[in-house]
């Protein structure tokens, strides 16, 4: 008898139900994301390699203000289900619709700072709140 992975088996509606009611809240919200991620066509943030040119989506979790270099520099971390990326405004204190629990989609390079992927000064597009 070989057993299969649960993973690998097919899943019934009932096998999805039950999935569903155990999971914690951050796991659906993080395979909802991950979802909306394929579906806009973005690539995801836990694939992305530095120094690659990407188009990424995801929620906001925090902003801060953090000074870089004596520069004000605006600070967020994207979440898109999979992995976790810095978004960086060099030289802003502030950009109306930057907030935590704000979905957004960003483009530019991915660059590694101490071991994270940041993304600086990158085209962005803030999605509607709530569900589209």
């Amino acid at each position: 008898m070989s057993v299969v992975p649960r993973s690998e088996k097919p899943a019934g509606r009932f096998r999805r139900m039950l999935d569903r009611l155990s999971s914690s809240q951050e796991d659906l919200e993080s395979e909802e994301l991950r979802e909306d991620s394929e579906t806009v066509g973005c690539t995801r943030i836990g694939d992305c390699q530095d120094r690659q040119i990407v188009t990424v989506t995801g929620t906001l979790r925090t902003v801060t203000l953090r000074p870089r270099a004596g520069v004000p520099a605006l600070e967020a971390e994207l979440f898109d289900g999979s992995a976790a990326l810095d978004v960086v405004w060099l030289g802003r204190r502030s950009i109306v619709g930057i907030e935590p629990g704000r979905r957004l989609i960003a483009s530019g390079r991915i660059s590694m700072s101490r071991g994270r992927r940041v993304l600086f000064n990158p085209k962005y597009e803030l999605r509607p709140l709530g569900r589209e």
